[in-house]
Parts: C-alpha cells; structure tokens; sequence
C-alpha cells in the first residue's frame, strides 16, 4: 500500500564518501559450500554468552541447539551443518585485539542433515505476541546489522511502551558493503514477511523501510513485494549519506524525531530494525529454522571477484574469501566491516559470526599507512561532521588526560562511534580509537564498582547475620537463667543444685556404712569414742 512520502528531515553532520558498492553487486548472491570444521564462539551477541549442552564427542545434526541462552538478553546458539562435536575451547575469534574466546567445533559429516524442527507458524496473526517472541529467542535471531543485540529482547518493549512506527533500516551507508542490498534486492518477499510479522508483535500502526538512493533495485523490489503481499508499509527513499544507516539518524531522517540520550527508540514509541534481522524473524516464523547463516559481502581490490555469499555461521574466512575468487597482489590488509566502523583481522582463519558482514581485503592505495600523528590544532572540523552534535575534540582531551569523569560530561556514550571525525581530522589523530579505550575503562571501572559494592553488601549482611546469631544465643541464656529463677525451691528452702549434690552425698555415705557393717568394722563414731577413752 503506498502513500505519499513522508518528508525528511536531514540530520547534522555526516560525509558524502565514495560508496564503492558496484564492485560487489555485479553478480548474484553466491554459496560457500559447507567447510570441514565450523568454530562457533558462544559470544554472538550483545548480552551474556551462549552455554554449550552438547559434549565433545556427540554427533548433532544441523539446526540442533547446541548452546542455550542464559540470561534475558542472550541468544542461543543452532549446529549450522550435521557432524560431530570435536573441540569446545577457547579459540580466535574476530576482535580488533586478536583475543580468543569459548568455541563449539563442529567437523562436519558432509551430510547436512537437518534435525526435526518446530512447525512453521503461518497464522502468525492469531498467535499471541509472547509466543512469536518465544519462536525469534528460539531462533538465536540477532540484530544482523552488526549490534548483534537479541531481537526477542527489542521485540519486547514492554507493556507500558505504544510502538507506533516500525521502521525497516536498509540503508546500508558503509561504503563497500552490499549485502543488505542484495538480499532486497534477491529476497525481498521474505523481509516484507518478517515485516508483517514484527508489526503484529509491536503492534505497529505503519511501518517505514529507508533505503539510500544509490539502491534502484532494491527499492524497486520492495516497492513491487510490499504491494504484492498488501501489508501496510511504504518505502522511503533517503540520500545517500554517512552514517544515515545509524539508527538514531534514520530514526531522524524519516520522522524528525530525536531518542533521548541515553535512550532508545522505544521510549518515542519506535522500533528500528534492519532488513537482514527481518528476514531471519520470517523463516524463524514461517520456516521454523534458526539462524545459521547469513549474506557476507566480500570486497576490495584485495579480493578477485568481489560478491555477496551465503555462509554459515562458523566458517572460516579464508573459505568466503576463496569463494570470492581468494587474494590478489593488491592484498595488504583485511578487515571485517567497512572502513569507516571495520577493525582489521590478524588472521584469516576466524569464524564468521552473526554479527559479520563484510570482509573487506584493500590495497595499498584503498588503505595506506596511517600518516603521522599530529598535534590538534582545534580546527572544529570534527565537530562539524559528527552526527550526533557531540564535541570530539573536548572528548579526546580528557579521554587521552584518562579523566574519566569529565569525559561523561561531554555525553561520551552518546558517541556511535562512525568515524567520522577521525576521516576529517588533519592532524589525523585516531579520535575514536580513544573513544572506544575511554569507554572500555569505563565499563571495567563500573565493573569493578559494581564488584566492590557487591563484597560491600556481602560483608555487611556477614556482619549482621553474626550479630543476630549473637543476640539470639544472648535471649538463650537470658531466658535459661529466668527459668532457673523462677523454679520452686525444695522443702529446706535450699537451691535445687546444692540440694542435689548433697543427696548424692548421702547417698554414699550410707552405701560405705552398709559395707562397713557387712565386714564386722566399727562404726566411725564407735572407733572415734574409744580412742577418746
């Protein structure tokens, strides 16, 4: 159903940058066959890692819960081929610092034989909106934009939180990724289905999917699948502009409204999902099958023929880059992401997660060497392209001054971390490289609060807990002697204690003068006379 374009409200900030998108869109959607041995990290996600309920060993079939969630805002974790468990350890994953991490591996049968899935649910409208959430949480479904955040949890606003507007983000503004593109393009009836789903769940009165204007086809084949299926949704063509793909500038962009800093969408009565995410809630749904795979764009003058390639979640990245045509001479560096928001690889032999999707290989002259750093000369031109009006340059000082404190002040968590002011910067200072270290020492001190608060609470309630041991056992003895007191006395008036001890004492007494007279010995008051005499 179509409407008239709602009108856009441009956002401050941003960049026009080379989009380099046609590179990787020039040929369909590929497949990279299953490889020998999958590695699937248990953290996945935004959110508490994933627990593994398969043992080494154990053969399991593809589609299988292999790692529950554990907590709320976690997402489990589904064999994405059939095969044995051969390792669960802690192995590289994709990091900026080449950490390692808990891994399941999977060595692959060469059978991919699916398990016994749940039903498909295609009367969908009639089920509660719980059990929808229940089926996507299932699933392990994740944001696929690359937060990775569980979408039962942004699924589930709350009770006292009415959703309005469902917005469908497919702009997709990083330069050389297309993938998003792709599947719009390739597969656009199963993101307007997830579109229908998710607006039952939220409850949505209209929904707006944003596509940049440097995606005709795309928008072309959402336009044509929205009519085709009659739901009631519209696309809104954006310009093309970085980062218009974030969430709060798209939330902007096509509604003019601001989240709250600090705050999400939910709390203006939006949801923003993106179109990735939406087609995995629809075959979680309607196909009853959880995310094991996804769309990887694969690009850059490093690679011989860049593309858009289905994988499964676990697979090496020298198995999608290979499916890519592998490396040229012009390979210098690999990253996973774009190059604005990417971080570079050590080595290609990681798995692809939820949350990758690009591999992006560059050339010397598509990613020279950093220049030297300079000192700032408060030019301003970060605070004219940062999209979220914040003050760059203020931020870098007190972040490299590790005066975490004041950094907080200038709104340092309201930073999306684009990168926008590190491309403009002249003396070509690396301003978010020191955002993201402010943040992270941030976060370790919150942990360590926390911790500390936490031994607090503990050795207060340690404390209390033998204080009241103490005063119980005190009001023991308090009510014993009470008791004692107010016992009755014997005949003589005496207290019950002496006059026990001195009936024992008689006792005896008479039992050595029964002996005494048994054996013919003189009483010893009879011995005591005569010796007086």
């Amino acid at each position: 159903m179509s409407r008239t374009a709602p009108k856009l409200h441009d956002f401050p900030g941003g960049l026009h940058l080379p989009d380099h998108k046609a590179e990787s869109t020039g040929r369909p959607i590929g497949q990279v066959p299953v490889p020998p041995r999958l590695v699937l990290p248990l953290q996945q996600h935004i959110g508490k890692p994933a627990e593994p309920v398969v043992t080494v060993g154990e053969h399991v079939l593809k589609g299988q819960l292999i790692a529950r969630a554990t907590d709320y805002v976690s997402a489990p974790l589904h064999a994405p081929t059939s095969g044995t468990v051969s390792a669960i350890e802690h192995l590289p994953v994709p990091h900026p610092s080449g950490l390692t991490a808990a891994c399941i591996v999977i060595d692959s049968d060469g059978r991919d034989e699916w398990t016994k899935l749940p039903p498909a649910l295609p009367n969908y409208a009639e089920l509660p909106p719980a059990d929808l959430r229940e089926r996507i949480r299932w699933a392990g479904v994740v944001g696929l934009g690359g937060a990775a955040f569980p979408t039962s949890v942004k699924a589930n606003p709350g009770a006292d939180r009415n959703i309005r507007t469902l917005i469908i983000n497919g702009a997709e503004c990083e330069p050389y990724i297309s993938c998003d593109d792709l599947l719009m393009r390739e597969h656009a009836a199963r993101v307007v289905a997830g579109i229908g789903i998710l607006k039952h769940l939220l409850g949505a009165r209209e929904c707006l999917v944003g596509i940049e204007d440097n995606k005709p086809e795309a928008i072309a084949a959402m336009r044509a699948a929205i009519a085709a299926a009659g739901i009631r949704a519209e696309v809104v063509v954006v310009p093309t502009k970085y980062p218009s793909g974030g969430e709060k500038q798209l939330i902007h962009l096509l509604t003019g409204e601001e989240v709250p800093s600090h705050g999400i969408p939910a709390e203006i009565g939006i949801v923003c999902q993106n179109v990735g995410t939406t087609a995995a809630v629809a075959e979680a749904v309607l196909a009853g099958r959880p995310l094991i795979s996804r769309l990887v764009t694969v690009t850059g003058a490093g690679v011989a023929e860049p593309g858009n390639f289905e994988v499964l979640i676990g697979t090496p990245a020298a198995a999608v880059i290979a499916q890519a045509g592998g490396y040229t001479t012009a390979a210098r560096r690999l990253v996973l992401g774009g190059p604005m928001m990417g971080f570079a690889l050590h080595d290609d032999g990681v798995p692809v997660t939820k949350a990758a999707n690009c591999f992006l290989v560059t050339s010397a002259t598509e990613a020279p060497a950093p220049a030297a750093v300079g000192p700032c000369i408060r030019c301003g031109e970060c605070a004219r392209v940062c999209p979220m009006q914040l003050l760059p340059q203020q931020l870098y000082w007190y972040a490299r001054a590790k005066d975490l404190d004041k950094v907080q002040d200038y709104h340092l968590f309201d930073c999306i971390e684009c990168g926008c002011c590190s491309y403009v910067c002249p003396a070509h200072i690396p301003l978010v490289q020191y955002y993201r270290y402010a943040k992270t020492e941030t976060w370790a001190l919150e942990r360590e609060k926390r911790k500390s608060e936490l031994a607090r609470r503990r050795h207060e309630a340690r404390v209390a807990r033998l204080e009241r041991l103490e005063a119980e056992r005190q009001a023991k003895l308090r009510k014993k002697k009470e008791a004692l007191e107010k016992a009755p006395a014997d005949k003589a008036g005496a207290d019950p204690k002496k006059a026990a001890i001195e009936a024992a004492m008689r006792r005896v007494a008479a039992k050595k003068a029964a002996q005494a007279a048994e054996s013919g010995a003189p009483a010893a008051s009879e011995t005591a006379g005569s010796e007086g005499n």
